[in-house]
């Protein structure tokens, strides 16, 4: 299972297969379970096109047993190596009806516990008392995500488009990329599969046009210590590593 040269060099990679029929069904009884029994949190963010839970995995935290199965670890270890953890995890459930989309942009902000003057940390937002920042180019070069498809995904319910390469140009103002000369893929997902990215690839999804659900657990992974007096406020250490 080694897509290393494919995720270093185009930026992603998409693995059918990882999640049989029943752990994806024990993931969904879980959710839905939580959704039901705790609306009013606020990292719950509902609305009429998108339902998400911000800090899934401690939110539900009964998922990461079958999150983190035999393949989801071989994946990890035999393409990053060991010493990595989670630092966000957002759950999406891009309803039937939406038309929500977001436009070509690059992940640069990380999650952290407080606000405090580090050289080359900036960008500082707060959200919710969550706090995030852009943390140094060489961190986000070297961080990676895996998107877990909970449900069959296509360009008609909003699967990611990518830029290829577009990691390697660093951090980019939108309108200095050259899409005429870029190629771009629609990143189609067989459910059960999983897609891995690198923060710095420009992706972008469209509106759902097929009336179909698109469920996606969104896991960030890193192996940086910061600096001192600053901490990832979601780091959760892998049970494997």
């Amino acid at each position: 299972m080694n897509y290393s040269n494919q995720i270093n060099n185009e930026g992603f990679s998409i693995i059918n297969n990882v999640y049989t029929e029943n752990e994806i069904e024990k993931l969904i009884l879980l959710i839905e379970n939580a959704t039901q029994n705790d609306s009013d949190n606020a990292t719950f963010r509902k609305s009429q096109d998108l339902f998400a839970i911000r800090q899934f995995h401690k939110e539900v935290p009964e998922t990461l047993d079958f999150i983190f199965n035999e393949n989801l670890n071989e994946i990890i270890e035999s393409n990053f190596g060991k010493g990595y953890f989670i630092t966000k995890s957002i759950y999406f459930d891009k309803t039937e009806k939406s038309n929500w989309f977001v436009a070509y942009h690059q992940d640069l902000t990380i999650s952290v516990n407080k606000k405090i003057e580090a050289a080359n940390f900036e960008n500082w937002t707060v959200k919710q008392n969550q706090f995030a920042v852009q943390p140094p180019k060489e961190i986000l070069e070297d961080n990676f995500t895996i998107r877990i498809h909970i449900d069959k995904t296509t360009k008609d319910n909003g699967a990611l488009k990518v830029i290829h390469n577009s990691h390697s140009k660093g951090i980019l103002r939108i309108e200095n990329l050259d899409f005429d000369n870029e190629k771009e893929t629609i990143c189609e997902v067989e459910k059960g599969g999983v897609m891995i990215m690198k923060p710095l690839l420009f992706h972008a999804s469209n509106k759902t046009t097929n009336n179909e659900r698109r469920r996606v657990i969104h896991i960030e992974f890193s192996k940086h210590e910061l600096p001192s007096g600053l901490e990832w406020s979601e780091k959760t250490l892998l049970q494997n590593n």
